[in-house]
C-alpha cells in the first residue's frame, strides 16, 4: 500500500518536528544548561576543538538553527547537511575510539542521527513544510536532496576537523 501525499506529509511533519526540535534542544543545552557556553567551551578545548569558545558558539548555533529549520521544513537538504556536519565532528572527536555502541559512548548515535538527516533530505520534507509552500520540494527531493545533505555535510564536517581539530596528546 502506497502512502497518499497527505499521509506522507503528516508522517514527515511529525518526524521532522520531533527530530528537529530534539536536535535544536541539544544546541540549547550547550548554550544554556550546566556550565553554559563557558562550560561547553572548556569541554571543546579539552577534546581538541580549539578555540573552544568559538566551537561552543558555532555548535550550539548550528544545532539550534538546523534543528528548527528541519522542524519547519525550510531548506531541508541544507538543514540536514548542517546536522551531518555536526555529527561527523562529534563522531570523530568524541566517539570513534569507543567502538560502535552508544552504551559505551561509541559512534552509533552520531551515525544514526546523521543517517536520519540524510534520509529526510532524500525523502523530502513532505506537503506540510515551508519548502513545499515555496515550491522547492520538486527541485530538492530525491537524489538531489540526498546528495546535498550528504555531500555538503561530509565536506563541512571534514573541513572543520582538518582546520580546527588538534587532539590532546597523552599526558597533557
Amino acid at each position: 500500500m502506497d502512502l497518499t501525499v497527505n499521509e506522507f506529509g503528516f508522517v514527515m511533519l511529525v518526524f521532522r518536528v520531533l527530530f528537529g526540535l530534539t536536535f535544536a534542544a541539544h544546541g540549547w543545552a550547550k548554550r544554556f544548561s550546566g556550565g553554559g557556553i563557558a562550560g561547553t567551551a572548556g569541554w571543546f578545548d579539552s577534546i581538541g576543538m580549539k578555540p573552544g569558545k568559538l566551537h561552543a558558539n558555532v555548535a550550539s548555533s548550528v544545532e539550534m538553527a538546523t534543528g528548527i529549520m528541519l522542524a519547519v521544513g525550510l531548506l531541508t537538504p541544507l538543514a540536514s547537511a548542517g546536522i551531518v556536519g555536526v555529527m561527523i565532528v562529534a563522531g570523530w572527536t568524541v566517539h570513534r575510539d569507543k567502538g560502535f555502541f552508544i552504551v559505551k559512548e561509541g559512534w552509533e548515535y552520531t551515525f544514526i542521527v546523521g543517517l536520519m538527516a540524510v534520509a529526510i533530505a532524500g525523502l523530502g520534507p513532505g506537503k506540510w513544510s515551508i519548502d513545499d509552500a515555496l515550491g522547492l520540494t520538486d527541485d530538492w527531493n530525491g537524489y538531489v536532496g540526498f546528495a546535498v545533505a550528504l555531500g555538503i555535510g561530509v565536506i563541512g564536517g571534514v573541513a572543520q576537523l582538518a582546520i580546527f581539530f588538534r587532539p590532546p596528546t597523552a599526558g597533557k
